[in-house]
This record gives structure tokens, sequence and C-alpha cells, in this order.
């Protein structure tokens, strides 16, 4: 690529009055037409996307940062494009394309409603370059200018494309209001909440795939002798900026005993925010996947075993301080991030401590514990509270090489955003309302319930946080994916379940468009209790449940499941391929579950990826070894890593095989990753489930197959 010293003038001065005579005749418009039609333009400072930069001075943001000094250029190569994103759907009158020397001379502009297809709204063969003022009708929310010639032997250069138009939207839509039915507000003065806790969790004890979606708040202030069983698709939170300002003398349980004693089905379920004083001394939380546990202060110990220390197979702790010892007990594994604890008990297969102040010691495989001393990058989920009489959500702040918890030595690190910029979304609410809050500049709020959506949530906003209460559903009706986040910093998504419609969609989240080069480093995407399951509440499909592009992003607990029970299972009645696809750069996982799916379950693709924790089950209803075979490779791997991949490391991976359909399958192994010097795994384990199924090694060629029926881990503690 030459020097810019080396590229011709950007413009003649022929061509400079020539600009200035059309950006006089854009800026002193028809006045008839301006007074009828009224069109703004609606695409600066707008997210922008491109194919391809030239280099990191000409970012495709700088075409709509309304600078005609500062500019966007693609690289040396036919075809190429710059996409801006409106935010909502407008009815558009022109485009103007300013151009630099290096011009196009065939182009198309090109319009959609939804990103990914596209009508030719005008197109040329004859370029001219310049100022180039398109008038067009049609209705888009995404504009692209498509170029399949270029003027020049440099790439595509814009100086700013402009797109004008007007946006009907209707009535400005209102921030803040109250939180619904479901989400039910104690104080201490409330009379009868045991007996209203009681009657939530007497409809939700065993309603695994039932619509009823509920969130307890209790706000500031001491609470006795309460005992708030946690029953499904049910979240329990106190009101305060820190846990310490609302106790319960009592308990917060989650148990078996609609399963008989068996915890491997307490799913989706969450306490919050609260400080504990169990009546035993220890209160008791027995669960397994999509069941955080964040921001708790038990002040005595912590069981997660249930009653009979029956089978359990949780979990995830952050941010949270536990003064007694945590029985581990029973469960097979467990991830806990900075937090505070007394000391840990017992371990099973795969104990993964990260940034956690009374961790035990790295002992893996005997005992089982992966102990990092801090967490590379983390930051906190929002939560909502009370400024006085005022319901705020606080945000905390990132932190690097964290280790305890975010609360507790003074006021917290972060920002505090009124609910009035919140546009609370209740049952009912469409697609397009939600779009429109969006388009708007508000943040969302879903209050508990589930939500059929017929276009795709658009997340364009950088800062948005989507922040579900009660384990708020999304269901994509009609095979669209359920949400996109832009190519844009610090989206917070936290707390909240998509769930597979019955048309396939290619995606049901994904975090930033293919093929972006942004770096999101100083302010990244979080996502944090965001669940995605394909059946089991009925026949759903998805090709890929979450797809991961924007680099820099942070996934910080997450269960992606393909359902194994329920309704609407089946090898090709829920048939989706893939759990998650990462292809950014530099992502960090930090409790991370996928289970079930037909071919990989994870596929990193970007490089400089981590993970710290990992549990996986393969999918179990597999009919047959060809079903699936991989090649000349028996069976897809748990968590592959891309060939081209340089550098990748991950802490504390397991994956469990489990073929009850046909128990004689064989995988090659759990991992398959690439044998480079920037490529490490510590504390690797595959486990055949009671010999249905067996592995014949760990990662790629090595570590010991599994054999028999004593459901015994084989064990890699460092690769290469």
């Amino acid at each position: 690529m030459p020097l810019l010293s080396d590229r011709p003038p950007r413009l003649t001065v022929a061509a400079l009055a020539a600009a200035l005579v059309a950006a006089l005749l854009v800026l002193l418009p028809n006045t008839a037409a301006t007074a009828a039609t009224a069109p703004t333009l609606l695409s600066q400072g707008r997210p922008v996307t491109a194919s391809s930069l030239e280099g990191a001075g000409t970012p495709a943001a700088a075409a709509v940062d309304g600078d005609n000094g500062t500019r966007w250029s693609s690289q040396f190569a036919d075809p190429q494009w710059i996409q801006v994103d409106l935010g909502a759907p407008a009815q558009l009158s022109q485009v103007v394309l300013r151009w630099e020397t290096a011009a196009a001379k065939a182009y198309r502009i090109e319009l959609s409603t939804d990103g990914s297809t596209w009508s030719t709204a005008y197109s040329t063969t004859a370029g001219a370059g310049g100022v180039a003022t398109h008038d067009l009708t049609g209705t888009a929310r995404y504009v692209r200018m498509y170029g399949t010639q270029r003027t020049t032997g440099y790439g595509y250069s814009l100086w700013e494309f402009q797109v004008y138009g007007t946006t009907d939207t209707g009535p400005t839509l209102p921030g803040g209001g109250d939180l619904g039915p479901n989400v039910i507000v104690f104080d201490p003065s409330t009379p009868n909440i045991q007996a209203r806790l009681d009657e939530v969790f007497r409809q939700q004890e065993s309603a695994q795939f039932g619509s009823g979606r509920y969130q307890f708040l209790f706000k500031p202030g001491t609470y006795n002798g309460l005992n708030a069983q946690i029953g499904f698709y049910t979240s329990v939170s106190g009101l305060g900026l820190s846990p310490d300002d609302t106790t319960i003398n009592g308990d917060v349980t989650v148990d078996a005993g609609w399963f008989n004693g068996n915890a491997t089905q307490n799913f989706w379920r969450s306490a919050e925010n609260l400080a504990l004083n169990p009546v035993n001394g220890t209160d008791r939380w027995a669960v397994s996947q999509a069941a955080p546990f964040r921001r708790m202060h038990v002040k005595g110990g912590l069981n997660l075993a249930p009653t009979g220390y029956g089978w359990a197979s949780g979990g995830y702790i952050a941010d949270s301080r536990i003064d007694g010892q945590i029985g581990n007990y029973s469960q097979q594994q467990w991830y806990t991030r900075d937090s505070s604890i007394g000391s840990w008990g017992n371990g099973v297969w795969n104990q993964v401590f990260s940034g956690v102040q009374g961790a035990p010691a790295q002992g893996f495989p005997n005992p089982p514990y992966t102990t990092l001393d801090t967490t590379p990058v983390s930051r906190e989920k929002p939560f909502l509270y009370l400024d006085g009489s005022d319901y705020k959500v606080f945000v905390p702040a990132k932190r690097t090489n964290a280790r305890g918890t975010s609360w507790g030595n003074g006021a917290p690190q972060g920002t505090s955003i009124p609910l009035s910029r919140f546009y609370v979304v209740k049952p009912g609410a469409s697609a397009a309302t939600i779009n429109q809050a969006l388009a708007q500049g508000l943040h969302l709020l879903f209050t508990p319930g589930v939500y059929h959506v017929d276009r795709t949530i658009q997340v364009s906003r950088p800062d948005t946080v989507v922040l579900g209460l009660g384990l708020a559903t999304i269901v994509p009706d009609n095979g669209v994916t359920a949400m996109k986040v832009a190519d844009v910093d610090g989206v917070k998504l936290a707390g909240f379940l998509i769930d597979a419609g019955t048309v396939n969609s290619p995606s049901l989240l994904e975090v930033g468009p293919a093929g972006t080069t942004t770096d999101h480093g100083a302010n990244p995407t979080t996502v944090q209790d965001v669940f995605v399951r394909v059946g089991g509440a009925g026949a759903g499909k998805a090709t890929v449940g979450m797809v991961v592009n924007n680099h820099d992003t942070v996934i910080d607990h997450t269960w992606i499941w393909r359902a194994d029970h329920g309704d609407g299972v089946g090898w090709e009645t829920n048939r989706s391929d893939y759990g998650l696809r990462v292809n950014g750069d530099d992502v960090l996982a930090t409790g991370l579950f996928v289970e079930h799916f037909n071919k990989y379950d994870v596929e990193w693709n970007g490089d400089r990826g981590r993970t710290v924790f990992f549990q996986n089950e393969k999918a179990y209803d597999a009919p047959n070894q060809a079903a699936v075979q991989n090649g000349s490779v028996k069976g897809f791997a748990a968590y592959k890593v891309a060939d081209s991949v340089t550098t990748h490391e991950g802490w504390g991976l397991g994956s469990y095989c489990y073929y009850n359909v046909d128990p004689t399958i064989r995988q090659d192994h759990g991992f398959e990753v690439p044998v480079k010097p920037g490529v490490k795994f510590h504390d690797l384990l595959v486990v055949s489930l009671g010999g249905n199924g067996q592995y014949e090694h760990v990662v790629n060629n090595t570590g010991a197959a599994t054999s028999g029926t004593s459901t015994t881990p084989s064990n890699v503690v460092s690769f290469p």
C-alpha cells in the first residue's frame, strides 16, 4: 500500500469549484419542496460499517461525522461498500456522496429494512466523482453505497455519505412508569410477605417450561423471618445500592423437592443484591445452569447441594461475599468470580475461581480446583435500585485484573441512569415499538413476561442498556434474529432469555455486524445472564444460538442450550447446529455453558480469545455415529478453535457425553485446537456419563480415552 504522500491530489482546483457549486445546490434546495417534505439529514453520527478500510486513519465513521476533512477509504479492490444504520425506518428523499479523488465509476445505492435483504434505489456505470446528489424514494432503515468499479487504482473514498429523509414514528414514547403486575415490591412494613412469596413459589416450583415470570424487589431495610423459595423464572433482588442496604434475617432457598431431590434441572432463576442472615447459619442454593447468584452477602455459609445431597450441575457466583464456607458437595462443576469467601468445601469434576479472595489453591485434577488470582476484564451486571423514592439503574464500571467484590469499599464505581431514560417494556409491546424507543435514545427495561417479536430488535446506540427482570423472554416468530447489536461501544445486555421460534432463525442473538474492524477495548459490550434456548418450551429452530462479531466483547455467564427434554425435542425437531460462534478478536468468556448442539457447541474464529470456565454436554439424542460424523473425525468437538487462530487461552473446560439413543457413539475428542505456541489450555476434562458414548481423547489426540461405565473424567492439565 503506498504512503499517503504518494496519493494523487485529493481535489483539483476545478473539481473543488465544482464541488462547492454542488454543495451550494444541496444546501439551497427548492424552497417549495423543502416546505412540503422537510427532509432532514438522518445519517450523521449514526452507526456505520464498511466492507474494508484502507487503514485506521480512514474509518467508516468518518463518512458520517459531518466533517468534510475526514474520510472513509476502502482497500484497493472491487467490490466495496459502506452502510449506515438510521436507527429506524425512514421515508428517504436524497443521498449525497462527497467523493474524494478515489471515487466510484460504477455503484449502486441500496436500501434495506433489516440489514440483510437489499433493493436498488439508484445505479450508475458513469459516476464522475465530486459531489453526487441522487434523489430517490423508498422506506429503509439501512442505506449503503455498493461500489463495483473504481475510477482510480486506489480504493473507494468518501468525505461524507449523507442520507436525507423524514421519519414518522408516531408520538414520542415516554420513559419510566410503573413496572407492571409481575414485579412485586416489598418494604419492611408490607403485610403478608411470606404468603406472597409462597403463592408464587407454588405456581413456579415445577413450571419448567411455563409462561409465568416474576420479579421480587425488596426495598432497603430489614426483613425478619422470611424464607423466599425461588422457583422457575423467578428473580429476587434488593433495591439498595449495596447488598447490605437490604437485609433478610432468613433465607433465599432453592431445593429440589419437586424433582425427587435431583437439582440438575433447577434452571432459570436468580438472586441479587441482598444480605442474608440464614436461620440455621447456612443458606441453600441448589441450582444448575442459568441460575446466577450475584452481588449477595451471606452472613454465614452457603450450601450448593439439594437436601439429601442429590445430583446437581451448576452454577455461578459473582461479586458476592460469603462469610462462612461454601459447601460444594455434589455439584459437578461451578464457577465463582470476583468474590470473597470464608472457605470452599469439596469438589467433583471442575470448580473454577477467578479473582476470589479465600479461594482454594490451584490443585486440578486432585482436588479439581482451577484458581486464577484475578479476572482479566469484568464489569458487573447493571441493576435496578432506589435513590430515595426514584428508581434508577446502576451500571458498574469496567475493571481489569479484578479481585474481590466491586462493593464494600466505599461508593461503587459506575454511573446511574434514571428510570425516566428507560422504555419500560411490558407484555404485548411490539418489536416496532421497542425499536422506536431505541431510536428515540431510550434504554430498555423488560418487565417479566414473554415477548413475541416479528422483526429484529436493533440496539444501535453506544452504551445502551437492555435489562430484563424476572427472566423476561423474547421469542422470534418468523425466523428473524431476535436481537442485534451494532458496531458500537459499551452496550450492556443483561438478564433475559431468548427462546427460538418455530421458524428457523439464522441466529438468535448477534453482537456486532460481520466483518467489523472496530476496537472496543476501552468500552466493550457485555452479555451477562443472557440465556438462549432452542426447544423445550415447544419446537424451535436456529442455525446458531449466539454470534459475537464485535471485538473485545465480554460474555459473562450464559447458558446456550439446545433442549434435551421438554416439548418439541428431537434430532431434527429442534435442530440447531451451533451454539456460540465467536468471530471477534479479544473476546473474553467468563462462565460459559453451552450444551447439546447438533454440530459444534462452540466455534471460536477470532484471535486472542479467552475462556475462564466452560461446561458442556454433547447432544444426547444423536441417532447414530453417522449423524455426528465430521468427515474423517468422529464427532464434532464441543469447543473448536479455528486453524487460523494464532492466540487463544482457556482455563477449566469440561465436556461430557451421554449418547443415550446410541451408546456406541464415539467422539475423537472434546476439544479441537490448532497446535501453535500462542494457543494454550489449562485443566481440561472429558467425561462419559455412565458409559453412554465415549471420548477417544481430551484435546486433539492428547489425553486418555474414557471407558466403561464408571463416569470417571479423563484429564489434561496443560496443552500443548
